[in-house]
C-alpha cells in the first residue's frame, strides 16, 4: 500500500517538500482542480484557466517522470468541500498515509487537518521550503512586537542570505532605494512587448470548458498568452532580466494609458503556483547586476518585492490568521461600487485600471495601492467586500498574499500592524505617476465642486472622518497642519462635497450627482 502526496493547485513544483520526501515507487499523487469554486470566490475567467492549464501541464510532466497521478478536472467535481473531495480520494485509493506540504491557504489547512483527524489515516505534513522565511522563523521575529515593519524584517531577511551585502552593511551605503523608483516615463522610453506563448491543446479544451461553465463570471478570457508550463515561465523570468530590469527601478511607479505591461516582471503569478521559485528569481537579477547590466535600484527593488514584501505578507498571514480576515479598524461599511466590475465611471484613473483588471487578470501595484485600493479607502469601503473583489479579479490573488495587501497595506483595516500610516493620497499623486488625468472629465488641479478630482477632497474628508485617529502620527503630521490651517468654509466644502459624491456613489449615480 502506497502513500498519497495531495498537491494543491498553487504547489505546481517539482521542488515541493511533499514531492521530494517521497517517490513513484512509494507514493502516488491526487490533484483536483479545486480552487475555492465551493466556497463561492468567482475567480476571473483568465485566472481559472491560467491555473487549471497550469494543473494539467505539470499532472502530464509528474506522469512522464514515472508518477501515478489521480487527477480531478473541475467538470468531474461534485463534491461539496475540500474535506469531501480529498476523503473520497483516500475511500477510494486506501493509501497507508497521506502526505502533504501545508497549503497556503488557512482555510485549506483547517480541511486537511479537521478530515485526516477524523480518518484512520496516518498524516505527514511538510514545511513549504518554497519561501525563505518559515512560519516559524517569522513567529520568532514577531514575537513581542506590538507591530511589524517590513524594512526592518527586510534587512534581517538581507543579512540572513548575504543578499547586496557587504559583510552587515548594505551594498551602495542604503537598504532600499525606492526615492529613486518614481521617475515620469519619457515618452520616448520604448516599452519592450510582453511575452506572448501559444495557445496548446490542453489550454484549449480548458478555455472551452471554463466559456462553458463560467462564463457568467467577471474578466475576458481571451486574449489568452500566458505561460503555463514552466519551461516558458522562466523565458518570461530571462525576458524581463535582459530587456526590463535596467531600467525597471526607476519606472516601476508608472502607469501610462494602453500600456498595462511596462516594465514589470509579470511572474507573480507563476512565482504564486510554483513555475518560479523566489529565490531563483532573485539570484537571476543579482547575476545581471553583478555583470553590470542594470543598475542597483533595479536590483534592490525587485529583490524588496520578493524577499522583503512578498515573505513579510506571508507570514503576517501566517502569525494573524483567522482573526486577521475579519479586521475592520476604520469601521468601514460602504458597499463596492458597480464600476469595480463594469469599468463605466467618468474617473478615468479608476476606468482604465478596471478595464485592464478585466482584460488581463493584472494591474501592477501602483494601480492596485494607490487608485483602485486609494478610493476603496477614501469611499470607505468594507474590508470584506474590497478583499472579496482583489481575490478575485487578479491572476496572482491567493488569500495569503492578498489579504494582508488588502487589509493591512491597502485599508488599514488591521490597525497599523502592517503599515504604520494609511496609503491615502489625492489626485495629485495619480497625476504625477500617470497620464491619466489628462483624459478625464474632472479636474486634477480643482480642489471642489463638480468639476474637481474626487480624490482631492475624498482625502481631505478622510482625514476630517480619522482625525482622532490619525492626527498625532508622525508621519501624517504635516498633513494634519495643513488641514489645521484651512479655514471653516473650505473643511465645510469638502465635507459637502464628499457627503453628495459618496451619497451618489452608493445609488449609481456618481458621475451625474451634481445635476
Amino acid at each position: 500500500m502506497k502513500s498519497l502526496i495531495v498537491i494543491f493547485p498553487d504547489q505546481l513544483s517539482l521542488k515541493m517538500s511533499s514531492l521530494k520526501s517521497r517517490t513513484p515507487a512509494n507514493a502516488d499523487i491526487y490533484m483536483a482542480e479545486w480552487m475555492d469554486l465551493k466556497r463561492g470566490v468567482r475567480h476571473h475567467q483568465k485566472k481559472l484557466v491560467f491555473i487549471f492549464s497550469c494543473m494539467r501541464h505539470f499532472a502530464n510532466d509528474l506522469k512522464a517522470l514515472g508518477w501515478q497521478v489521480h487527477y480531478k478536472q473541475f467538470d468531474q467535481i461534485r463534491e461539496v468541500n475540500l474535506e469531501s473531495l480529498v476523503g473520497c480520494a483516500i475511500d477510494e485509493i486506501k493509501p497507508k498515509e497521506v502526505v502533504y506540504t501545508l497549503p497556503s491557504e488557512y482555510h485549506d489547512q483547517i480541511a486537511m487537518q479537521t478530515l485526516l483527524e477524523q480518518r484512520a489515516v496516518a498524516k505527514f505534513v511538510l514545511e513549504d521550503d518554497r519561501f525563505l522565511c518559515s512560519y516559524q522563523e517569522f513567529a520568532v521575529y514577531a514575537e513581542g512586537k506590538k507591530q511589524l515593519r517590513m524594512e526592518f524584517f527586510y534587512r534581517m531577511m538581507r543579512k540572513k542570505y548575504q543578499i547586496l551585502m557587504e559583510k552587515d552593511e548594505p551594498v551602495g551605503g542604503k537598504w532600499n532605494f525606492d526615492g529613486d523608483n518614481r521617475q515620469v516615463l519619457d515618452d520616448r522610453v520604448v516599452i519592450p512587448p510582453v511575452d506572448q506563448f501559444e495557445i496548446d491543446e490542453i489550454t484549449a479544451q480548458v478555455i472551452e470548458g471554463v466559456c462553458e461553465r463560467f462564463g457568467d463570471h467577471f474578466g475576458d478570457i481571451m486574449p489568452f498568452f500566458y505561460a503555463v508550463r514552466r519551461i516558458d515561465a522562466l523565458k518570461v523570468l530571462n525576458h524581463f532580466v535582459n530587456a526590463r530590469l535596467s531600467v525597471f527601478g526607476q519606472y516601476q511607479d508608472v502607469m501610462k494609458t494602453g500600456e498595462p505591461w511596462l516594465f514589470h516582471a509579470h511572474i507573480s503569478w507563476y512565482l504564486n503556483v510554483g513555475l518560479l521559485l523566489p529565490k531563483e528569481c532573485i539570484d537571476a537579477v543579482l547575476v545581471a547586476y553583478h555583470q553590470g547590466k542594470c543598475p542597483l535600484n533595479s536590483a534592490e527593488g525587485f529583490v524588496r518585492q520578493i524577499l522583503g514584501w512578498r515573505e513579510f505578507v506571508r507570514g503576517i498571514y501566517g502569525l494573524k490568521m483567522p482573526e486577521y480576515r475579519h479586521g475592520n479598524f476604520l469601521e468601514a461599511k460602504a458597499s463596492l461600487p458597480d464600476f469595480y466590475w463594469t469599468g463605466k465611471t467618468s474617473m478615468n484613473c479608476m476606468s482604465q485600471c478596471v478595464a485592464q483588471t478585466k482584460k488581463y487578470g493584472y494591474a501592477h501595484h501602483i494601480q492596485r495601492l494607490m487608485v483602485l485600493g486609494n478610493f476603496a479607502l477614501l469611499a470607505g469601503i468594507a474590508p470584506d467586500a474590497v478583499n472579496q473583489w482583489y481575490w478575485i479579479v487578479y491572476m496572482d490573488a491567493f488569500e495569503w498574499v492578498e489579504l494582508p495587501n488588502v487589509s493591512g497595506m491597502i485599508l488599514f483595516a488591521d490597525g497599523g500592524y502592517l503599515a504604520s500610516k494609511p496609503y491615502a493620497a489625492g489626485g495629485a499623486y495619480i497625476n504625477k505617476m500617470s497620464d491619466y488625468c489628462k483624459n478625464c472629465v474632472f479636474s486634477v488641479k480643482e480642489k471642489a465642486g463638480k468639476s474637481a478630482c474626487p480624490f482631492n477632497y475624498l482625502y481631505w474628508n478622510f482625514l476630517l472622518k480619522h482625525q482622532g485617529v490619525f492626527q498625532n502620527n508622525p508621519r501624517m503630521a504635516m498633513m494634519y497642519r495643513q488641514l489645521k490651517n484651512m479655514n471653516l468654509e473650505r473643511l465645510e466644502q469638502i465635507q459637502r462635497d464628499s457627503d453628495v459624491f459618496l451619497k451618489g456613489l452608493h445609488v449609481g449615480l456618481q458621475d451625474q450627482y451634481w445635476e
